[in-house]
């Protein structure tokens, strides 16, 4: 049921069910961190390995210490910049954080999320959540509440409508090692934001099979659809002429008899803009029975270095 009532979400939350939640970036699939039934719900529903972290949400950040301890400098001064926003650190746990949540790992992922209907309720209710997004793993994720639905159906008695994610694709992930930043997940806010106040930071998002952070996977966020990446969008049209194409670009229509549609993410090629439209752009052509689908690549700086990170993990072949 997609609704606009914090009780009904805080209801069904008492009664340790998962619901679907808006945030400022993706929706969530969100659970109460100290119900360890709730938890494990949450990895069944997106058939989610239990390798892989969740990140909890927390309404301020006062409430980080309540979460994580010995909390870098570095950290602060991010928290402080960046939330409520699209900021995801990797902290040390405190003892009494599920290892579900943590994956068995020393550290838990936190974030206060940047949207009023999730600040809503996690100040209506007695706990923080476990929210990763709401898809099955290695799918596309969800901006919509639609989107949700249409992945989960009646398995969620309450998914919270909180409109189109204005960010649109996940948060960036930093941890530290020695007390030095770490991008574990390039996300919604740029690499060049994060270094404006913590100085330079180091990149290590790849791994498979113990990721310190969500999204670290090298096969994610991917449609059904088989999606190519493609250095010259129109020269890769000629080369599929015999298929049902579908095109991502930032800006350009492709008039081609073989493209049945082009979604375009930024007319004035803002990457802020492209970002917020991405998934939705590509759930669009994922139901359009196309046979392929070509993404143009970004230009690879501020938040179009976090999109293709996303199109390239998409366009990955298992």
């Amino acid at each position: 049921m997609i609704t606009n009532k914090i009780q009904d979400a805080k209801e069904a939350l008492d009664k340790d069910e998962i619901i679907g939640l808006p945030t400022e970036t993706v929706y969530g699939l969100a659970g109460n961190i100290y119900c360890d039934q709730a938890l494990e719900k949450i990895f069944s529903l997106k058939k989610r390995p239990f390798y892989n972290p969740l990140i909890v949400h927390i309404k301020s950040i006062d409430d980080v210490f309540k979460i994580a301890e010995n909390i870098p400098e570095k950290a602060i001064q991010l928290a402080n910049s960046f939330w409520p926003g699209p900021l995801t650190l990797i902290l040390n746990k405190q003892s009494h954080i599920s290892p579900i949540i943590t994956a068995d790992k020393p550290t838990v992922a936190v974030r206060v999320p940047n949207h009023p209907v999730a600040l809503e309720l996690l100040r209506n209710i007695d706990y923080p959540l476990a929210a990763p997004s709401a898809n099955p793993f290695g799918s596309i994720s969800p901006t919509t509440s639609k989107h949700v639905q249409d992945y989960f159906g009646e398995e969620l008695s309450v998914i919270l409508e909180g409109g189109s994610c204005l960010n649109g694709i996940e948060s960036t992930i930093i941890g530290f090692e020695n007390d030095s930043p770490i991008v574990y997940r390039l996300g919604a806010i740029s690499i060049e934001e994060i270094e404006s106040i913590v100085g330079k930071v180091a990149i290590n998002n790849h791994s498979e099979s113990q990721p310190t952070a969500p999204g670290m996977v090298s096969k994610h966020y991917s449609p059904r659809t088989r999606l190519i990446l493609s250095e010259n969008v129109m020269e890769d049209v000629e080369k599929y002429n015999k298929m049902r194409i579908g095109v991502i670009s930032l800006y350009q229509e492709m008039n081609h008899s073989s493209v049945i549609s082009t979604e375009i993410l930024s007319p004035t090629k803002n990457l802020y803009e492209a970002a917020s439209k991405l998934y939705a752009a590509m759930h669009r052509l994922d139901k359009l029975k196309l046979e392929i689908i070509i993404a143009e690549v970004l230009p690879n700086n501020s938040v179009g270095k976090s999109i293709n990170d996303r199109l390239q993990r998409a366009a990955k072949e298992q």
